[in-house]
């Protein structure tokens, strides 16, 4: 059993922009999400891996991809929620990727927020985080996700700054630090991976990449209404 720690949050309401999904705060600010900045940051290695397999490929396997996340999330969800799990949906290969990645979720307890919506006036951005617990007793922001082979460090940073992103949000809106970010994936044909890192270390770069898509949006703007 995991134990839940309430936690009141004033909560924002998701909106769909010309510029991708974006949240209207209690205050009436609009802040994109945290989804939409990422996908900034890695547009033109997306591009190029297009390129490179072709668009019936890279659609065929960029749903195949959507579909497995959005199951091994709710599993995820329901295991931390302490509800019963139906895994009678899953492929094969998805029931034997959630078998492996299932002893993963037992470093985690007290769990502070999850699938929780969130915002930063100091970020300018809002999202939805997986979770936020302690990590082997330590206060992280936690992140699940799916992948076909396994990754190396240096190839997600956007990983690492979207939790931070979120760390950033849970303090502003509570008051409490969240020091360190986890991203676990679970990988085919291979044993999960786990990333700790701590927050700190991605600040500069996410508000680097803030700015970045901030003058992006502006520049779109002004070309389509100039």
């Amino acid at each position: 059993m995991f134990n839940r720690i309430e936690i009141d949050l004033k909560i924002p309401e998701a909106e769909v922009t010309e510029f991708g999904r974006h949240y209207r705060t209690p205050e009436g600010k609009l802040y994109p999400s945290v989804t939409t900045v990422m996908s900034y940051h890695t547009r033109e290695a997306i591009k190029a891996w297009r390129e490179r397999v072709g668009e019936e490929e890279a659609n065929k396997i960029s749903n195949q991809a959507a579909t497995r996340g959005t199951k091994i999330h709710d599993l995820c969800e329901n295991v931390l929620l302490n509800k019963d799990t139906d895994t009678s949906n899953l492929s094969l290969l998805d029931k034997q990727m959630w078998d492996r990645f299932r002893p993963v979720l037992n470093n985690i307890d007290n769990i502070h927020a999850i699938e929780d919506p969130l915002y930063s006036d100091h970020l300018r951005m809002a999202g939805r985080v997986d979770c936020i617990a302690e990590w082997e007793g330590k206060l992280s922001v936690i992140d699940f996700k799916t992948s076909r082979k396994s990754k190396k460090k240096e190839w997600i940073d956007n990983y690492f700054m979207q939790c931070t992103s979120y760390a950033i949000m849970f303090e502003e809106m509570t008051g409490i630090p969240v020091p360190q970010i986890v991203v676990a994936i679970t990988v085919e044909d291979e044993f999960p991976q786990v990333f700790v890192e701590k927050r700190d270390n991605y600040v500069e770069k996410l508000l680097d990449l803030r700015l970045e898509y901030e003058r992006f949006e502006k520049l779109y703007a002004n070309v389509r209404f100039p």
